[in-house]
Formats: structure tokens, C-alpha cells, sequence
């Protein structure tokens, strides 16, 4: 269950919208942590008992349920943190995919046998739990984020605390009621909420039972867990930033490129990690680019996130708002024009806007804007295209249009990132992996590959006499 206590603090939760409160939350800090910490312990010693098929019939009701009240979830990813509602929808049903997923694939963690060169020797190999997980989940997909993390835990025999991003907690909280209605054995997923995680986060990090930690936010932050992490050696995986290159070529179909753009860039007001925060078009066609470019941006429609008719909703709070407004200013402070936007609006919104004249300089194309902001600069050859992209100590994901086959693998071989977008805006989905290289983190999410990240190798060997 929650760690909860009647006479426990809260705070307030806020919409980014309006900025009405709109919920009081629980302030759990170093006792609550505690506690959580043991139930997690004591509930994993069952749970790892537990049959595959057992943890997949459960996994397979909560993604039943998940569905069953996606339109109710989609309406407190709107709330909390300012997602336009039809979007969230995509994320619930994206955030559900990944419990399905894993529902099947608690039945496919195979062992090996292994032929020895000793006769009567026979070598098992197997794999087991890792054990209790802490994981630490961002505001900007609340649900989705959650469910890739608690979902391959889950499946594997791990037990889960959960802290959500205090932006966007009501998400989590949903989830659990969920899991528990689903049948979920109590204490096998929890939910710290805090408004400041640096204490609770101390509690799990020092804590030796606590077996794994699994992080999606800041390259800042991932960088002190993993070395929390080293004295008792959990086991980590690190989903950071990232700073994301689309390199447009000649050979484009114009429309559909621009169609992509807008889909990879303006989802979630840029608010997503694998967002393109740096768009190079070869130059032959960049000027007739940034015309259909800036006509499509032109209609997007900003507004409430909870009108069905809203694509561009506000930014989370008012710290990302100071961003997108300090790498707009140092733009065009720098030259370079806003064929359309450039300017916020009123409270935590920000006009979409579309750069010209980009340079190196700026702080556009040195950070990670997290907004609804689409530079744009020339290329030339497809050598100085691959350099641009790679100039960034940041390995996410990277995107390209082209129709040539031949520079398609050329090119998607050379870029130095986890994930590639060929002629594709939107990759994830739930049975491949997510994940960067670099400082975008290490550990992968999605498919297989994801589940692995919570279970030991077991090597048995047996004398046969």
C-alpha cells in the first residue's frame, strides 16, 4: 500500500493550466521511507515465489483496468501537468502497452543448459529477481514512464517503490488503486510522494536490501544516483537527457517531413526527452522547409488542456517557462528570427515558434530546451550532417528523412545514439528498446531487453555421480 500517515504534511498540488490547487498530496519523507523500504523487503520474499503465470494474469487484469479508465487517467495527466487531453489518451494507451507487454513476457525468462566438458556434469543456468526496486519517474509522462519501470519489475518477481515527479503524483496514484484492484498482493508496488525527493531518495539509496534503482529525469541528477549507488552496488539503469539531431535531406517528401516534425517536436509542448531540439535541412530546400514549416506551426492550436481540440498545452511550471524564454531571447539576441511565435503568452504558456538563423552559439542548440521551440539550420553534405548531429556529449535519439536506402543505413550507422527515427517521428513503442548512450544514460526499456535490467544470473552445477 501507500506509506501513509493521518498526521503526515501534504502539498499542494497545482494545475499548470489555471494554477488552481487542485489536490493536497501526501509529504512523505525519511520515516515514510523507511517503512516503504521494509514492506517492499518483506512483500518481495513472497512475491519472487511467486509463479510466471500467476504475475501474468495479474499484469494482464491491471492492463484490462488501465483501459477500462483510460479516459479518467488521460483527464489527471491533462490536470497535473498540462497535457493536451487527447494526447494523454495516446500516452495511456502507450503507458498500458508496456503491462501487456510484460505480461506475456513474464512467460519467456528462459534458462540455458549448458554442455560441460566434464562427464556427469551438468551446468544449469537460470535468472531470479533482482530483488526490491526504487524507481524515480519524471512529470512529463506520468503514466507511461511509470508503467515501463513497474511493469518488467513486476513481471520478473521484484517488488516496486515508486516516487513520481511532484508535478505529476494524482497519475501514480491512479495506477496503484488499479493494481490493487487488479489483485496485486499488497506492499508489491508503493507510492512516495514528497515534495522535496532528495530525503526519501537518501533512505533508498543507502538502504543495501534495496536492490535496484531505476531512473528516467535530469543527466544532473542521474549522475549523483549512479554514485549513491556504488557503495552498496545496486544495480542501476539510467534513462537521461537528451538533445535530439533530425537531419532533413534533399530527396524529402516536404509535406510528409513537415508533418513529422511537427509531430516530434510540438507533442507534449517539446516536453518529452526524445523531442528533436535541433532540425538540420540540406540547404537546396531549407527556405521552401521553413515556409511549410511555419504555415503548419501557424495552426496549431494552443489552449486548455482539457479541450479535445488542443494541441499545444502550457509548460509544466514556471522554472521551464524561464528556460524557453532565456534560449528564445539568447536566439534572437544572437540573430537569429522567429518566423512565427517567439514570445509566451499569458501565465505558463508559450507561443510554438520556429527559429531561422540558428548558429552553434546559441543555447538552443547547447542545451535541452524542453519546449515548443523548432530551430532550424543549413547543411550541405551529408558528412557535415553526421558531424552536426554527433556534436553533443548526449546520445537519446536522433531522427532522419531521406528515400535514399543507401544513405539511410549509411547515415543511421554513423549517428551516435540509442535510438534512430528513420523517416519515423515517434519510435517507442513497447516490444523495442528505449534507451541512449553517452550521457543519456545507460539500461534499456521496452521489449526483452527491458526486463533483463531486473534479474541475476544464476549459474547451478551439478555432479551427477
Amino acid at each position: 500500500m501507500t506509506p501513509s500517515n493521518a498526521a503526515a504534511p501534504t502539498f499542494a498540488l497545482r494545475s499548470p493550466s489555471s494554477g488552481e490547487i487542485i489536490a493536497q498530496i501526501p509529504d512523505h519523507g525519511v520515516t515514510e521511507a523507511k517503512a516503504a523500504a521494509d514492506r517492499s523487503v518483506t512483500a518481495f520474499a513472497s512475491w519472487r515465489r511467486t509463479t510466471v503465470y500467476a504475475r501474468a494474469a495479474l499484469l494482464r487484469t491491471f492492463f484490462d483496468l488501465m483501459l477500462r479508465d483510460e479516459q479518467e487517467i488521460a483527464v489527471l495527466i491533462a490536470r497535473e501537468m498540462g497535457k493536451p487531453v487527447t494526447e494523454a489518451l495516446g500516452e495511456v494507451r502507450y503507458a498500458a502497452s508496456f503491462i501487456e507487454w510484460y505480461a506475456e513476457e513474464a512467460k519467456r525468462v528462459f534458462g540455458d543448459i549448458v554442455p560441460s566438458q566434464v562427464p556427469g556434469k551438468r551446468l544449469l543456468v537460470t535468472q531470479e529477481p533482482v530483488g526490491p526496486v526504487y524507481a524515480v519517474t519524471p512529470w512529463n509522462f506520468p503514466a507511461a514512464m511509470a508503467t515501463r519501470k513497474i511493469a518488467p519489475a513486476l513481471a520478473a518477481g521484484c517488488t516496486v517503490i515508486l516516487k513520481p515527479a511532484e508535478q505529476s503524483p494524482l497519475t501514480a496514484l491512479k495506477m496503484l488503486e488499479l493494481w490493487t484492484e487488479a489483485g496485486g498482493p499488497a506492499d508489491t508496488v508503493q507510492i512516495i510522494t514528497a515534495s522535496d525527493p532528495i530525503a526519501v531518495t537518501k533512505v533508498m539509496m543507502d538502504d543495501a536490501r534495496i536492490r535496484k534503482v531505476t531512473f528516467t529525469g535530469s543527466t544532473e541528477v542521474g549522475r549523483l544516483l549512479a554514485a549513491q549507488a556504488a557503495p552498496t552496488l545496486k544495480r542501476v539503469s539510467l534513462e537521461l537527457g537528451g538533445h535530439a539531431p533530425y537531419l532533413i535531406f534533399a530527396d524529402a517528401d516536404l509535406d510528409q517531413a513537415v508533418t513529422d516534425v511537427i509531430a516530434c517536436k510540438f507533442r507534449n509542448a517539446g516536453q518529452t526527452c526524445v523531442c528533436t531540439n535541433r532540425i538540420y535541412v540540406q540547404r537546396d530546400i531549407l527556405e521552401d522547409f521553413t515556409a511549410r514549416l511555419t504555415r503548419a506551426v501557424s495552426a496549431l492550436k494552443m489552449g486548455d488542456p482539457l479541450d479535445k481540440s488542443t494541441q499545444i498545452g502550457p509548460l509544466v511550471n514556471q522554472q521551464g517557462m524561464e528556460k524557453v524564454k532565456r534560449h528564445v531571447q539568447d536566439a534572437l539576441a544572437k540573430g537569429a528570427v522567429a518566423t512565427i511565435g517567439g514570445e509566451a503568452g499569458e501565465g505558463l504558456y508559450f507561443h510554438p515558434t520556429v527559429l531561422t538563423g540558428v548558429t552553434p552559439d546559441m543555447l538552443v542548440m547547447q542545451e535541452e530546451t524542453f519546449g515548443p521551440v523548432a530551430p532550424l539550420l543549413a547543411f550541405d553534405t551529408e558528412e557535415e550532417a553526421v558531424q552536426a548531429a554527433n556534436d553533443t556529449e548526449f546520445g537519446l535519439a536522433a531522427y532522419i528523412w531521406t528515400t535514399d536506402l543507401n544513405r539511410a543505413f549509411r547515415v543511421s550507422e554513423r549517428l551516435e545514439y540509442g535510438i534512430i527515427g528513420l523517416n519515423d517521428p515517434v519510435p517507442s513503442t513497447a516490444q523495442a528498446p528505449f534507451g541512449g548512450v553517452k550521457q543519456s544514460g545507460y539500461g534499456r526499456e521496452g521489449g526483452p531487453w527491458g526486463i533483463q535490467e531486473y534479474l541475476n544470473t544464476k549459474y547451478l552445477s551439478i555432479m551427477v555421480r
